[in-house]
């Protein structure tokens, strides 16, 4: 069947914007399954650069179906500003639809995500603020407002006092902040839904009816399988399933119609916020990775930390996801070093794991066990097939394909669509 699940390998910010980018001038649908405006992705497309957080990659070809799914929490002032700025660079959001199942984000969700990470402390997960995690609380604790609220005033108005009768009696009494007015909240969604309106649908019957013609689906993922809530570095995780079930869920499309599951990875690994990453470097290594690469998050700014490639991490992936093959980005950024070292398991106490550990306190407190390969330290950027880069950055792409039992399609050795690389 003509679907393909595109997905983060690692922490997120793999470039999996771009990757869905180039794979989008083919799809007919492009879908966005989980997640929120915590999620940004940057497309460069010449000297245009486009940074989004709800909007699928696909944006920028005009016969491609945007398909902001169930699976996501959406916050519709931001939806809305992204539209605003779609237009502004002349490109057309009217093809967007926004699932009517879909949770919506509430003031109240922004509020108690700040107010709780503050209070934490040194203990803070390391969220965006954006809302998303109360949001998904909400959802599972079946008391979250959606999408089609917003077209019944009455309903809506109720959910929303149902809402603040909890929330008012939790932040003053916890957190020391005002309670919140639902008069204000209640006007301003409601005048969202006038300009959501031509784009809401049921989405998953669009997906199923554009899979039974033989349209091409593409399945967009947030953040990355290490943030999975379910698989991932657990508390310090997102608050959906950004792994490949999660896509299924998520669109409300079944696992049968998936032909290829695709995971993105940076040559080396990074992450933003708290939690465990046995790589991580904190050396001269480690800047030269994060200003070379340009490793600052695309919705937060946070200076994002960055270790050498983690191949126990990567091969869990690939696991987890039934991954059918690799996308390797960022290679150019590895020409910087003499020699690349790789992390092909980890050492805790007498005990040495080439699996990824089930005890959080493990990933924690481990070492990496790194083999060392020879780096080219030549500039790769103009490479326009894998037969130009130098034999040092070949063996190290067949080297990461071999070990983690998944061939790699792709590497990218810079920004540009053009300086993406497809592996025979």
């Amino acid at each position: 069947m003509p679907a393909t699940i595109v997905l983060g390998a690692q922490w997120g910010d793999e470039g999996k914007g771009r990757v869905v980018d180039v794979f989008a001038e083919h799809a007919d649908f492009v879908v966005r399954y989980q997640g929120g405006n915590n999620a940004g992705h940057t497309i460069v497309v010449g000297d245009r650069r486009l940074a989004l957080s709800l909007i699928p990659s696909g944006i920028l070809y005009p016969a491609c179906t945007l398909v902001v799914a169930s699976g996501t929490v959406v916050d519709p002032k931001v939806l809305i500003a992204e539209m605003d700025m779609a237009v502004e660079e002349n490109l057309d959001p009217s093809r967007l639809r926004l699932s009517a199942n879909a949770h919506l984000i509430m003031p109240w969700h922004r509020k108690l995500d700040a107010v709780k990470e503050r209070y934490l402390g040194q203990s803070q997960i390391g969220t965006t603020k954006k809302g998303i995690g109360p949001a998904y609380v909400d959802k599972y604790a079946r008391s979250g407002i959606r999408v089609q609220d917003l077209f019944d005033p009455k309903i809506f108005a109720k959910k929303v006092e149902t809402a603040l009768e909890d929330v008012n009696r939790i932040l003053p009494r916890v957190y020391n902040t005002l309670p919140m007015d639902g008069t204000d909240i209640v006007e301003e969604y409601l005048a969202y839904a006038e300009r959501l309106e031509p784009h809401i649908a049921d989405t998953s019957l669009l997906l199923w009816e554009g899979i039974r013609a033989g349209k091409q689906v593409l399945f967009e993922g947030g953040q990355g399988t290490l943030l999975d809530v379910d698989h991932g570095t657990y508390p310090f995780v997102t608050s959906s399933n950004p792994t490949a079930g999660g896509a299924l869920v998520g669109s409300g499309v079944g696992p049968k119609t998936i032909d290829e599951i695709v995971g993105v990875a940076k040559a080396y690994i990074s992450r933003v916020g708290t939690g465990p990453f046995p790589t991580e470097l904190h050396d001269e290594d480690g800047e030269t990775m994060i200003e070379l690469g340009g490793e600052y998050g695309t919705v937060t700014g946070r200076r994002r930390r960055c270790g050498w490639l983690d191949l126990v991490a990567l091969r869990y992936a690939g696991r987890v996801n039934s991954l059918t093959k690799l996308f390797l980005t960022k290679l150019d950024i590895l020409s910087a070093f003499e020699t690349i070292r790789v992390a092909v398991g980890y050492r805790h106490d007498d005990d040495v794991f080439h699996e990824f550990p089930r005890q959080q306190r493990v990933l924690h407190e481990c070492e990496p066990i790194y083999e060392d390969l020879p780096g080219w330290q030549s500039d790769i950027t103009g490479a326009r097939s894998f037969e130009d880069l130098p034999k040092e950055a070949r063996a190290y792409v067949e080297y990461v394909a071999e070990r983690t039992e998944t061939p790699i399609g792709w590497v990218s050795v810079g920004p540009e669509r053009s300086q993406m690389l497809e592996i025979a």
